[in-house]
This record gives structure tokens, C-alpha cells and sequence, in this order.
């Protein structure tokens, strides 16, 4: 399966999302807590699909009440579309990417709202949407100031005191009248 294939799948993207931290390792247990509106079927039978695409490693195994339970890590450099793969996607591809995009953050926000002591005011969660005038070189310069922002904070590994947040720019153009 190609990468598109793998990844735009809501489900599998949100289990690629639990797993994202560098050296972050998670169960399959803790993948189904994770995601309480995916039954714990669906949930391993993604895991497996990702697992023998090499999306996802088993990072070990433990006895738990008689059964082995895995727990798994990204392998980041599989987890991504490659700039060639997206330009050479189709505009239905790039649909159902945005598609699959916003039915995970959906899905992400409404697990985020529906758990106990969310307040967005205190966590700052922002949906903000601008309509920006750009030159090719201004967008070009506000692409690269969001990847300096961004790129180093990608590598963060899950410590005391940090909090996952889920981040996801969309710029586009809108048609010009």
C-alpha cells in the first residue's frame, strides 16, 4: 500500500498521531483509551496495517493476565508522504487528504472536548481562520517562518510538564475576484 493509501485513513492517522514524540512507545491498550470512539477491533487491525507497512514498529512485549501485549513506535521517516508522492497526487488525492485532515481533527477535538477538565480557554486552543493577501514571495517567506517555528519542536520527546497538541496549518489559495 502506498503511503497516501496508508495515511489517509482517518483512523490510522490518529494512531500515528498517539504515537508521535520522539521515543514515544504506546500499547495497543493505551491506543484504545486514546481513541474511545474507534472500537478496540478497528483499532488493532489499523495497528497491524501499519505495523506490516513499517509506519509503526513494536518497540516491546510484555505478559499481561496471560496475553502478550505489544507496544509500538513510529517510525517517523515512513510516516510521511515525501514532497514527490504529494506532487504527484492527484486533485482527488489532495480531496480526500483534506477530507481525512479534517475528519481527524474533528475526531481529535471532539476526544478533547468530551474529556474530563477540558477548558480551552486555560490550554489556549486556537481555530483561528485569516483570508491574507500574499505575493508568491511573501507566502514563500511565511511558509519558512512557520517551518522554523515548527521543525524544532517536532523532535520534542514526551517529558513531565509537556502536553501533546495536535498543529495543523492549511493554507490555500481562494479564487481572486
Amino acid at each position: 500500500m502506498d503511503p497516501l493509501e496508508l495515511l489517509l485513513h482517518p483512523v490510522r492517522l490518529r494512531i500515528v498521531h498517539a504515537l508521535s514524540g520522539a521515543g514515544r512507545t504506546v500499547t495497543t491498550a493505551q491506543l484504545c483509551a486514546r481513541l474511545p470512539d474507534v472500537s478496540q477491533a478497528t483499532v488493532y487491525r489499523h495497528v497491524g496495517v501499519l505495523a506490516d507497512a513499517g509506519i509503526i514498529e513494536v518497540a516491546g512485549e510484555q505478559r499481561v493476565r496471560g496475553f502478550v501485549e505489544r507496544s509500538y513506535r513510529l517510525v517517523r521517516s515512513r510516516a510521511v508522504v515525501d514532497a514527490a508522492t504529494a506532487a504527484s497526487a492527484t486533485v482527488d488525492d489532495h480531496r480526500r487528504a483534506f477530507a481525512t485532515a479534517t475528519a481527524v481533527l474533528l475526531a481529535e477535538f471532539g476526544a478533547y472536548l468530551d474529556a474530563d477538565g477540558a477548558d480551552p480557554a486555560r490550554d489556549m486552543v486556537g481555530y483561528r481562520q485569516h483570508a491574507i493577501w500574499l505575493t508568491v514571495q511573501e507566502r514563500d517567506r511565511l511558509i519558512a517562518g512557520l517551518r522554523e517555528a515548527i521543525l524544532p519542536v517536532l523532535a520534542n520527546e514526551p517529558a513531565d510538564g509537556r502536553t501533546p497538541y495536535l498543529l495543523s496549518p492549511v493554507l490555500f489559495p481562494l479564487p481572486a475576484e
